[in-house]
């Protein structure tokens, strides 16, 4: 699993404070809803070169440990 506490940052005033990859503008919202429209990677960093294929595992590591750490009340 990718190391993404170094490239998925959180500033309050960029974005909203939404995550996004290296102080960029681009969220990891951003990436998760490519990958979800069926963009592979390869074509998200046709898109956008300044992102790097680690940065989109980054996006998939971060969301992957949010949702690990979702609580449910019932």
């Amino acid at each position: 699993m990718s190391e993404y506490k170094n490239i998925i940052t959180i500033e309050p005033g960029k974005r909203g404070g939404k995550p996004c990859v290296r102080g960029m503008r681009i969220t990891v919202g951003d990436v998760l809803g490519w990958l979800a429209s069926g963009m592979s990677h390869k074509e998200i960093i046709e898109d956008f070169p300044e992102l790097t294929d680690e940065d989109i595992l980054a996006c998939l590591s971060y969301a992957a440990e949010k949702e690990r750490n979702v609580l449910v009340m019932l």
